[in-house]
């Protein structure tokens, strides 16, 4: 008997990954060169702490092992319609995603293990210039909200 295919699960992670002089991560993804984001990720089980999904993220996707503690929750989640080229990933008829925002601060001038089926290539940019470049607008605007959350007591 055939398996019955994997969706993926339409709740995920952003995780802003910074300096503290609020460089920015960008990953350039494989599946769509040119396409350059943060760290995003779906859970990998409908029960999947938010917490460990973006700590995980970063691990599978940077080699960045990134401390609990160093973990911001943002308490921000947007909800948005899936890209049509990405919709076949989910199952029928499901057409919005939950993403969670989180962020990490770690050492200046770490160089990233990127994940080769993932990504393309990284680069550290001044979190104006991240912004910008991101194709996905609430990237966009999570990187563009980091000085004003950076700046509140944990």
């Amino acid at each position: 008997m055939p398996s019955q295919p994997r969706y993926k699960i339409p709740i995920s992670v952003l995780v802003v990954i910074h300096d503290a002089d609020l460089r920015v991560l960008l990953l350039e993804r494989a599946d769509r060169p040119g396409f350059w984001q943060s760290v995003t990720g779906s859970l990998d089980a409908p029960d999947e702490d938010l917490r460990a999904a973006a700590l995980r993220e970063v691990r599978e996707e940077t080699g960045i092992c990134a401390e609990p503690a160093s973990l911001r929750d943002w308490h921000q989640s947007t909800v948005f319609e899936i890209y049509g080229h990405w919709q076949a990933r989910y199952g029928p008829g499901v057409t919005h995603n939950t993403e969670h925002v989180f962020s990490v601060s770690v050492p200046a001038g770490i160089t990233p293990r990127l994940a080769d089926r993932e990504h393309l290539a990284y680069a550290w940019l001044p979190w104006p210039e991240a912004a910008q470049k991101c194709f996905s607008p609430s990237n966009a605007e999570a990187i563009l909200r980091l000085p004003d959350v950076v700046q509140r007591v944990p």
